[in-house]
């Protein structure tokens, strides 16, 4: 599969299967997509009016060359290779603890219900995670770095445990040959000297959530009273970005219908000083006023080319940072499994509710027919699992033939579920931005390419 696209002058070809991609002049992007289906002089024929036969033919022998040395038109061998997952017994490297579901801000659109997750609230306790722990450990075969997230609700209102779970693991770490990655996601009203020092010492990666301008952050994030809370984390999360040297770490945000000119919000964060950004879309019914709709992919589609095209000019001048849904790797990447299936939610990766059920992920959580199993039982719904196992872009009709789909994996299981009812459907205005965003972080490398 080929895919050709123009983004802030440069015209761009990717072939999709290869991972190869080509800043072409104007003569190659008209021969490509007459390349296949028709013969040199029917190209000339067709081309006349914009260029002279030997620019066509030099072209075209161009292309020729590239498909000769599989850069170019070359096929999809990997569907045979995916469907065979179900023959593996899953591996898992990946846990979120749900540390607790409760939560002291009222964030409006929160998928977990200021953190009670269609349940009750409830902290986890030392005894669940490392059941949860444990189970990781035996549960994870040959694979020694294991991931770990304290997730809520908001984790550091149960900071105590999470140490206690930290100590326990760094203890049977050397006994079973593993690393353990911990990760905090947290809202930064708890966040203190005392967490940041034990953060920067045990936590590999830290998610600092916020959304951007005072406004829009406050109208989205307040208190449970209705007061906003960026006065109060802000300058907290600025220490804790300092304290990091500005790297292993992002201030994430998530963007609704209120704030669709969004790009504004990434670029404050930068003037704030952050070097590691993420923008997230929410993900919410039509009937929540601050859903974004499919009258609003114009402009948030035009946002992402405004953020790229700043990001670009402040790397010229040496101020630049990084996005993360612009960040891609062209040369190295996942391995191929990745690629294809995404982040593993329900086999490799599992989230644990405070009293220790499996879920296929956060999202999932609350929704009993996504119930797994437990901590202390093991998974108990392997056919559920199964599903979940064949779950990436050869079983996703409106995968197969996307060009990003070796980049987004498919997309999030839980929101194509969400819109579609079926895993394995699609949420489209989710796509149509993932789309837009490969498309910039490419434009960024070959403009980077030109800078050096």
């Amino acid at each position: 599969m080929v895919h050709q696209f123009e983004n802030n002058g440069y015209k761009i070809v990717m072939d999709v299967e290869s991972g190869s991609i080509h800043v072409v002049d104007d003569v190659a992007f008209d021969v490509i997509p007459l390349f296949e289906k028709n013969s040199l002089n029917e190209i000339v024929e067709q081309l006349s009016d914009r260029y002279t036969a030997d620019a066509v033919r030099e072209s075209y022998n161009e292309v020729k060359e590239l498909k000769e040395e599989g850069q170019l038109f070359t096929e999809d061998n990997y569907e045979s290779y995916m469907n065979g997952f179900k023959a593996f017994k899953p591996v898992v490297k990946a846990m979120c603890l749900h540390i607790a579901h409760d939560c002291n801000l009222a964030c409006k659109y929160c998928f977990a219900e200021e953190g009670e997750y269609h349940g009750r609230r409830a902290l986890m306790s030392f005894e669940v995670g490392k059941a949860a722990l444990d189970y990781l450990v035996k549960n994870s075969g040959s694979r020694r770095n294991l991931e770990v997230d304290f997730f809520g609700g908001e984790p550091l209102m149960n900071f105590d445990v999470v140490k206690k779970l930290v100590e326990y693991g760094r203890s049977i770490e050397k006994e079973y040959n593993k690393n353990f990655r911990f990760t905090l996601t947290t809202n930064g009203v708890l966040l203190n000297d005392e967490v940041m020092d034990f953060v920067n010492k045990e936590c590999g990666n830290v998610v600092l959530s916020t959304d951007g301008r005072k406004e829009v952050h406050d109208k989205m994030r307040p208190f449970r009273n209705g007061k906003g809370s960026y006065e109060m984390i802000i300058p907290k999360f600025q220490k804790m970005a300092e304290s990091r040297n500005q790297t292993n770490y992002y201030v994430r945000g998530t963007y609704t219908h209120f704030n669709k000119d969004f790009s504004k919000d990434v670029i404050h964060m930068a003037d704030l000083g952050f070097k590691q950004i993420s923008v997230e879309p929410v993900v919410a019914p039509p009937s929540e006023d601050y859903a974004i709709t499919s009258e609003d992919l114009p402009e948030l589609l035009e946002q992402y080319d405004i953020l790229a095209k700043e990001m670009l000019e402040r790397k010229k001048n040496g101020k630049d940072f990084n996005f993360f849904h612009f960040m891609i790797d062209l040369e190295g990447g996942p391995c191929v499994a990745k690629r294809l299936s995404g982040c593993g939610s329900g086999t490799s990766y599992l989230a644990v509710t405070p009293w220790g059920d499996f879920y296929p992920c956060h999202q999932f959580v609350g929704n009993e027919d996504f119930l797994l199993g437990n901590v202390f039982d093991g998974i108990k719904r392997t056919d559920l699992q199964d599903k979940f196992k064949l779950c990436n872009v050869y079983s996703k009709e409106n995968c197969k033939d996307c060009f990003a789909k070796f980049y987004c994996s498919g997309g999030c299981a839980a929101n194509s579920y969400n819109f579609s009812n079926d895993i394995n459907g699609s949420y489209d205005i989710g796509c149509e931005l993932q789309k837009k965003r490969v498309e910039c972080a490419i434009m960024l490398k070959a403009a980077e390419a030109d800078l050096i």
